[in-house]
């Protein structure tokens, strides 16, 4: 159960400091303790710990409470000291933490889902505990009476939840790859509108109610921003994961993007810049730079006595064009392409070698990445997986100095 330390070199790399190790399953997530040298963590093996940095150096697990069925999901109040665990029979269960993290009081059981709890956030001010699982809904629950207020049904399983506190606004995305706000009141909901731009199923959310700006992260290893204060609608597309994006954390003060895949891939992105929105996709019959039919257009393929081509798109401009036209291969990172993708010959041509430049570091977590927190006070970073591993991370090497400032280093 000790943890392993590991030293600091000065590097613009994250910096592993410890790795938790005595978890029997997955760890399905991890939170560091506020000013504390601690991190609490909830396992597929039944168990919620407390684990606490002793004199050693090493973490120890200060408490250890087995569940009556695995730990799916949590969030913490640090300074109510109130803990929420969501579990996969549907159930969530709150405790108090004492303060010096040796004991935890039960409080009490809600009954919210019927299948797996996949997401909750506590909201103090209106005394609610919101959570999505695998039935498909989302539900909000009173923390005072115990009682339900209200449920929403989606068509899939809603995976992940961001909730403004002010607003009582909901944001859940969902197996099928939409997004769905919701406005949330006693008793009833509202729906607000759906967002739709995802090739795969929503693996996770961060809503930042400074900026108005949601950032959703996918199976099809893509995150997109939506700017959802603007009139504008504007989105962003952020490619630059070989596999899915399972979190994600947005800091507000160095207007930076973090997130983690499952391959065990970290990215920073840098979002303090004038990005690009990626333009829809054009349709055509034809390519829309030498006019050869695609195999779909038999009328010209008739009249033109040619073969049809197979359609692709510029990712650059979105015009439709054939193999022919778009034999090249560009990174744009302005545009959130950190790969190379199919752009048509003339977009290639107007691609300066500066705009190639990468607009985010790429580093290695070295294990599966299932669930990521950030203190971003501190400039800490914890991890966990399927590999039952919990990773600290010094972040402050990557994400600038400017959170440096008030931050002690460990």
């Amino acid at each position: 159960m000790a943890a392993e330390i590991h030293s600091r070199p000065q590097s613009s790399r994250p910096v592993l400091l410890s790795k938790v190790e005595g978890h029997q399953d997955v760890v399905s997530a991890a939170l560091l303790i506020p000013k504390e040298d601690g991190v609490i963590t909830a396992s597929e093996d039944r168990t919620i710990r407390v684990w606490l940095k002793r004199d050693s150096g090493q973490y120890w697990p200060s408490i250890y409470h087995t569940m009556s069925s695995p730990c799916s999901s949590m969030a913490y109040h640090h300074d109510s000291r109130r803990i929420f665990v969501g579990q996969d029979n549907g159930a969530i269960m709150e405790f108090h933490i004492s303060e010096d993290f040796n004991k935890m009081n039960f409080v009490k059981t809600y009954p919210a889902h019927q299948n797996r709890v996949s997401a909750i956030t506590f909201c103090l001010t209106s005394e609610w505990v919101i959570s999505t699982g695998h039935d498909k809904c989302i539900s909000w629950m009173c923390t005072r009476s115990g009682s339900m207020l209200g449920r929403h049904y989606f068509t899939s399983w809603a995976s992940c939840l961001q909730y403004d506190h002010e607003t009582q606004h909901a944001f859940v995305g969902d197996y099928s790859g939409q997004i769905t706000l919701l406005k949330l009141e006693p008793n009833t909901c509202s729906v607000i509108t759906t967002l739709k731009g995802h090739e795969g199923s929503i693996t996770s959310l961060w809503w930042d109610p400074v900026q108005r700006l949601l950032f959703s992260g996918a199976s099809d290893h893509s995150i997109i921003m939506w700017d959802i204060g603007g009139r504008k609608g504007r989105t962003l597309l952020l490619q630059g994961h070989h596999d899915k994006v399972q979190a994600i954390c947005y800091i507000q003060l160095t207007r930076q993007l973090v997130s983690c895949s499952a391959d065990g891939g970290i990215a920073v992105w840098n979002m303090d810049i004038s990005r690009e929105e990626a333009p829809q996709w054009l349709e055509s019959d034809s390519c829309q730079k030498c006019e050869q039919p695609f195999f779909w257009n038999i009328k010209q393929m008739w009249d033109t006595k040619t073969l049809g081509l197979r359609q692709h798109h510029c990712r650059k401009c979105g015009q439709a064009v054939c193999g022919k036209c778009s034999t090249k291969r560009s990174s744009y990172p302005i545009m959130g392409f950190e790969f190379q993708v199919r752009v048509c010959d003339s977009c290639f041509e107007s691609i300066k070698d500066e705009d190639r430049t990468s607009l985010a570091t790429f580093h290695e977590g070295k294990h599966n990445i299932s669930h990521m927190s950030m203190d971003i006070s501190r400039g800490l970073m914890v991890t966990c997986g399927s590999d039952r591993i919990v990773k600290i991370w010094d972040m402050t090497p990557v994400v600038g100095c400017s959170l440096a400032t008030g931050f002690s280093s460990r």
